[in-house]
């Protein structure tokens, strides 16, 4: 199949450039935004918009400066010691949605606890929308060439710019359908037949971790990185750790009976 070759850039005005990459986290941002929204308005949830903009200003600086660190450390920290001025090159890719939920995460903890609010019950409100935002960053991916799959002889396999012209999974794609449409669709219709608070959370960090790990199968490891202890990539690894962190928060919230 042939790769749409897509030019990353939207439009260029001297140094200043639209890319869809960009364009990509504004949707997914803007489409959780507008459904947590919805859903205040509709279960006649007692939370302000004040908290609500507020807490989503901060989610959003954790879960950018978050990814961008989780891949600078985890990723390819040799290239950015060499090159410090690359951090700053959102544009290029290289964003860790792991670093990303571990700084929304403690983004999030603090403003929330701040507010005097329920964390598990703000998270479940929140939880739900955000595999829409995570598929808008793997269209993004797909739209910059970048995090493609193995050489594959599938029908649909393609040749992305910049690699061998060997065809390839569009592992971008799979990971948009599995771990973002596939997951929003389960959590949607979770929400509301959860019977604890934060059980929500708990299943989202699950799902994705499983999501995640197929879909490794079919992706090309980090070039600089590889295959850890011959078989695992690094993703695969992380979302392992989510799993386990994922039953563990779902038997603790049981155990103590967090009833929504």
């Amino acid at each position: 199949m042939q790769y749409p070759n897509i030019n990353p850039v939207i439009v260029k005005v001297g140094p200043f450039a639209i890319r869809w990459y960009g364009l990509m986290y504004i949707f997914g941002f803007a489409t959780s935004y507008f459904l947590v929204l919805y859903q205040i308005k509709n279960k006649y949830v007692d939370i302000s918009r004040k908290f609500i903009d507020d807490l989503y200003f901060y989610l959003i600086l954790g879960l950018i400066v978050g990814a961008r660190l989780g891949y600078i450390l985890f990723y390819n920290l040799d290239f950015y010691i060499k090159n410090p001025v690359e951090i700053f090159a959102f544009w290029h890719g290289g964003m860790s949605f792991h670093g990303g939920l571990i700084g929304a995460f403690v983004a999030g903890f603090i403003i929330i606890k701040k507010g005097n609010m329920d964390f598990f019950r703000i998270a479940d409100l929140i939880i739900p929308t955000c595999p829409l935002g995570l598929a808008f960053g793997r269209i993004g991916n797909f739209i910059n060439g970048e995090l493609y799959g193995k050489p594959s002889s599938v029908p649909w396999a393609m040749v992305f710019p910049g690699t061998d012209n060997i065809p390839r999974h569009p592992s971008q794609l799979y990971e948009a359908f599995l771990e973002g449409i596939c997951l929003f669709i389960i959590l949607w219709l979770y929400k509301d037949r959860k019977k604890y608070e934060g059980d929500v959370l708990a299943l989202f960090i699950i799902l994705y971790g499983i999501f995640r790990i197929f879909c490794e199968f079919f992706r090309e490891p980090d070039a600089q990185i590889g295959f850890i202890f011959g078989v695992l990539t690094m993703g695969q690894i992380f979302s392992l750790i989510m799993v386990c962190i994922g039953f563990i928060l779902k038997f603790y919230i049981k155990t103590f009976r967090f009833k929504k």
